[in-house]
């Protein structure tokens, strides 16, 4: 192993690393499973951000600076928080580009449309290649963050669509290639209203968008953040290469203009 396992007070508990986790859908995920008594390490590209988060959740937490789409800097993050917590019981991959051009495909830069493959799928790859041995170790499991973009579109989306369409397939392929020991799954959330608290005050959501869900209301962090924690729960053992779509009912709904 590329590093010494620690043996410290942390050993008995839990532990997962939690991508793209200084805010959002990352964020509300750690959040949720630190309530539920896990060690998380949250990782992001905003080390500023993300280290006063880290302490601000109390030593369960830690904070590592990571780039998905780097080989080096995920290596060397894994080893990071294997250093704080001594093991590694589960993977969240949420890291990726959202907004990733919003122009015609004529002038879709063929650089951005790299980036975008690079950070939302490459590194879900990276990031399952070095976690592997130690999730294998622990009988763990890995939850990819997909999008409802990778079955439907909106014009002018094609990096994020084709990258989110990537994960999707690479989660079913890894589900297989890392059986029995290591379970992998899907969560793809629909409208999520991933804002900072202080934005959401500033710009409410209309009753349109809410109205417009047969739910009722656009979707939280929280929604996404308690289906992630169950997938990654003893309860949710015999699941895995399965995807579970979090968004409110959109994605089974006609609509007509």
């Amino acid at each position: 192993m590329p590093v010494e396992i620690a043996r410290s007070g942390f050993r008995d508990a839990r532990v997962a690393l939690v991508t793209g986790a200084a805010r959002g859908i990352g964020l509300g995920v750690a959040c949720w499973l630190l309530v539920e008594g896990w060690k998380v390490v949250l990782a992001d590209v905003d080390a500023e951000r993300g280290t006063v988060i880290a302490e601000a959740l109390g030593e369960s937490a830690a904070f590592v600076t990571m780039d998905v789409a780097n080989d080096k800097q995920v290596a060397a993050g894994v080893a990071q928080a294997l250093a704080r917590f001594g093991r590694l019981d589960a993977l969240v991959c949420n890291a990726a580009i959202t907004h990733a051009h919003n122009g015609p495909l004529e002038s879709l830069p063929l650089s951005r449309w790299q980036r975008v493959i690079d950070v939302n799928l490459t590194g879900t790859m990276l990031l399952a290649r070095h976690c592997a041995p130690y999730l294998r170790a622990r009988n763990g499991a890995i939850v990819n963050l997909c999008s409802t973009r990778a079955h439907q579109s909106e014009p002018d989306t094609e990096a994020y669509a084709a990258s989110k369409g990537g994960v999707l397939a690479l989660s079913h392929a890894l589900a297989i290639s890392l059986a029995p020991e290591i379970r992998v799954n899907v969560v793809s959330p629909g409208w999520i209203d991933a804002r900072d608290p202080a934005q959401r005050r500033a710009e409410p959501l209309t009753d349109t968008d809410h109205a417009q869900h047969p739910t009722g209301r656009v979707g939280t962090v929280e929604d996404v953040a308690a289906a992630v924690a169950w997938l990654l729960s003893p309860t949710a053992a015999f699941v895995t290469g399965q995807e579970l779509i979090v968004d409110g009912g959109m994605t089974r709904k006609m609509i007509y203009a």
